[in-house]
């Protein structure tokens, strides 16, 4: 009965559910949540600005705008690179919905890009094929955290004269060739949920280099609102603003930037905590030769957001949600990210023929990879039990279905 697993009747491997993320919180950050409160200032204030300022000093970059979510920084970020109506964004099926999302929100037409079989980032080769004359922008998004090859990417945008918007959701305190994710000219979006390796609860930010479009991103931020005496069209006192563009109520909370801050300190230890268990994994699942475990470039390093082991159909017994169902019944919170966007019903109710296609696979190796993936735990807050429970589990569960 030892090896039988819980969902064939055997005993789960813990008492209670482990949760599949969570964040970690310490007494610093609830007592500079608390500050916040009580100084009554709860918007537009100083710890905002000073989080920007640490977070843009954290990444390398010249600025950073805090958003309230990184859902509104990739819309902000396609704004203030001017793409409207019928232009083209090239970007990765396998993300949240939202990345596609916002597109659709400047009125514009997303095009999916296959992804590497290896990576589960963005093909740079079908990437090519991909762009047309209508292309105005390249969404890469580091999937789980691990940087795409952005070189190539970067080289093929100049060629073509495309903007490059990095989605980095999921990336913060990650590297590409040595750099901090988020340090290059163009616009990077991060995001600061509650899974994060920093979080706000909600929000977000966008780094840039560009004292252009660190402006622009600040009139999208807040109602199109502008305030600067210098750039006033008609200036009438102290008091005095102008609505000069179409923005939306993205700003973050001074609560919110408090607890960044707090969390930016901690950051580096987070990051460290992840790539141990990561590597914990690595080391417990070598021998398990019916999944694959993921594979990292040699010039990246990754912040860990998921860890994603791939199943092997032909050397199981087992399909995906008998798999996931196994783990849960051993008490492991396992999930599964993510379902390609074009797949969900709106976007094939879209009847975009790049979407709503009647035959075939838009793009195959994106749909064939998310059949078989499943996401362990993996978060800074783990004790060593947690991060054993899951590696006995899932040696439990594979070794039984494996053939």
């Amino acid at each position: 009965m030892k090896h039988l697993p819980a969902i064939a009747g055997g005993q789960p491997i813990r008492a209670e559910l482990l949760p599949f993320a969570k964040p970690t919180l310490d007494a610093a950050d609830i007592n500079a949540v608390s500050e916040v409160l009580k100084s009554g200032i709860l918007v537009d204030g100083p710890r905002t600005e000073e989080f920007e300022s640490a977070f843009a000093e954290y990444t390398g970059a010249k600025y950073a705008v805090a958003v309230s979510s990184g859902s509104a920084g990739l819309h902000i970020a396609l704004r203030a690179s001017a793409v409207g109506h019928q232009e083209e964004v090239l970007t990765s099926p396998l993300s949240f919905p939202i990345n596609a999302n916002c597109i659709l929100y400047q009125q514009g037409i997303h095009t999916f890009v296959d992804v590497d079989p290896s990576t589960y980032n963005i093909d740079i080769s079908t990437l090519r094929q991909k762009i047309t004359m209508r292309s105005k922008a390249i969404i890469p998004v580091h999937f789980a955290g691990q940087p795409c090859d952005l070189d190539p990417i970067y080289k093929l945008a100049e060629e073509r004269n495309l903007v490059v918007i990095e989605d980095a959701t999921q990336a913060l305190g990650a590297k590409y060739k040595g750099k901090k994710i988020g340090s290059m000219d163009n616009m990077t979006v991060f995001g600061f949920d509650a899974t994060q390796n920093l979080t706000t609860g909600e929000g977000g930010m966008v780094t840039t280099n560009s004292e252009e479009n660190y402006k622009w991103l600040k009139i999208f931020r807040n109602l199109g609102l502008v305030r600067d005496p210098d750039l006033l069209v008609s200036p009438e006192g102290p008091w005095h603003y102008e609505m000069q563009d179409l923005g939306f109520n993205y700003r973050l909370t001074e609560i919110q930037a408090s607890l960044g801050l707090t969390q930016l300190a901690k950051v580096d230890d987070f990051l460290k905590r992840r790539k141990e268990i990561a590597c914990l994994y690595n080391e417990a699942f070598t021998q398990l030769h019916s999944i694959i475990l993921p594979f990292q470039m040699p010039d990246v390093e990754s912040s860990w957001h998921h860890y994603i082991i791939r199943l092997q159909p032909d050397l199981l017994t087992a399909d995906r949600l008998q798999i996931y169902l196994a783990l849960r019944a051993e008490n492991i919170a396992v999930d599964v990210n993510y379902l390609p966007i074009f797949l969900h019903p709106y976007y094939k109710w879209l009847g975009h023929p790049d979407i709503c296609t009647l035959e075939g696979s838009l793009c195959p190796q994106a749909e064939e990879i998310y059949k078989n993936i499943i996401s362990l735990p993996i978060y800074p807050a783990m004790t060593e039990q947690d991060i054993n429970d899951v590696i006995t589990a899932v040696k439990k569960v594979i070794t039984y279905y494996s053939k």
